[in-house]
């Protein structure tokens, strides 16, 4: 099992590494000072240059160093807070647009991934969901319902997921799922920021934020980006400790990756319904595979116990993939979990000029793509039709 000096290391971090830029020295000026080198930031900045805007992006550690290092990187339309739920919350046409937005950031990753030829594995796949042994499969009957009201008419009951050793029982099976090595991924989204002009600063940490005009951002070294715009996306905003921070919480979840034979396990991503819920999905690794298997959550400091959770987890795996050998790989990572389950997407509340991304409600990969389409439309100006149901 890899580790680090005091704390886990994910599967992704052990094999992967993005160059380290330069911490920012002197005064700078651009269109869009952006604070936060993960998938949000990074892919607000790359659509922001896209569109002809000058950007510069400020990152306290390595760039993809905070919980997009740490995720497991399941690119779905099938939410973690079921549509069923989400109906209840934001209604039949919000489902409908959180459906959208989410099929579009899988669509959006993959046309930049061919646009811009990053080699991170991304693979499109079935998703299942799946109720827990013996409880009723009435939460399947309902979230297939409601899939199909939020527009995803391909979802379909099937009697069981196509794993051989672990009969999960009836399940809703999700088309045009994807996965991705999301480390990978931002480090060609960084070259490819910085092919358009963009500038990356690591090591570089933002403790003041002023809206404008000019906005300015001022780093603890002194020196200050002045914008027209401002993006936080630190993944819990460290701009303002008051507007947002009363709306969600943090939740901490736990990763196993255990060594199976390659071709052991049916590829494709699987949850099930418990809650806190696990999910799962496979990583090649040399001439074996890993799987990937996540689960254990709780309120970020309402538990001290990570030996065990990890324990639990391995159990549920063995017990389901016997052919489940070494754990090669345990880490956790920090969840956004918004209090109407979807992330905060828009202006700083009181504030015109300064945007947050947040709230990432276990599918950050998905927000942080919907991040960059949403926040660029609105900084330029543009109507979008997702503006009112992520805003923050």
């Amino acid at each position: 099992m890899r580790t680090g000096s005091g704390s886990t290391i994910s599967i992704w971090m052990a094999v992967s590494d993005i160059r380290t830029r330069p911490a920012v020295t002197g005064n700078k000026v651009a269109d869009v000072c952006i604070v936060g080198a993960g998938i949000s930031g990074l892919t607000t900045a790359y659509m922001l240059a896209c569109a002809g805007k000058s950007v510069i992006v400020l990152e306290d550690g390595p760039t993809g160093g905070g919980e997009t290092s740490r995720t497991t990187a399941h690119l779905v339309n099938a939410l973690d807070d079921r549509y069923s739920d989400l109906e209840k919350m934001h209604g039949e046409n919000g489902a409908r647009l959180a459906a959208e937005s989410h099929t579009a950031a899988i669509d959006r990753i993959e046309e930049i991934i061919a646009k811009e030829e990053i080699a991170c594995e991304f693979e499109r796949l079935d998703g299942y969901l799946f109720a827990p042994p013996d409880e009723p499969t009435d939460v399947i009957d309902d979230e297939l319902a409601a899939a199909h009201r939020a527009g995803l008419r391909e979802v379909e009951r099937v009697n069981r997921a196509p794993l051989e050793h672990f009969n999960t029982g009836a399940c809703l099976r999700f088309p045009r799922q994807a996965q991705f090595h999301p480390l990978r991924y931002l480090d060609g989204l960084s070259r490819a920021i910085e092919a358009k002009g963009g500038l990356i600063f690591n090591n570089t940490r933002a403790v003041e934020f002023r809206g404008g005009p000019p906005c300015r951002v001022t780093t603890s070294k002194g020196h200050t980006v002045a914008c027209a715009a401002i993006v936080v996306a630190t993944n819990s905003p460290v701009n303002d400790w008051i507007a947002i921070h009363t709306k969600q919480a943090a939740y901490r979840t736990y990763v196993v990756g255990v060594r199976v034979p390659r071709g052991s396990v049916t590829k494709a991503l699987y949850w099930d319904t418990l809650n806190p819920y696990h999910y799962v999905r496979l990583q090649k690794e040399l001439k074996h595979e890993v799987l990937i298997v996540g689960g254990e959550d709780h309120k970020t400091g309402q538990a001290d116990d990570a030996d065990e959770r990890f324990s639990r987890l391995e159990a549920w795996t063995r017990a389901r993939f016997p052919m489940a050998g070494d754990t090669e790989f345990r880490w956790s990572g920090q969840v956004m979990e918004a209090v109407d389950h979807l992330a905060f997407i828009g202006r700083n509340p009181g504030d015109q000029d300064i945007y947050v991304v947040t709230g990432d409600s276990g599918n950050g990969m998905t927000h942080g793509t919907i991040a960059g389409i949403l926040l660029t439309d609105l900084i330029l100006g543009k109507k979008n039709a997702w503006e009112s149901l992520y805003d923050p």
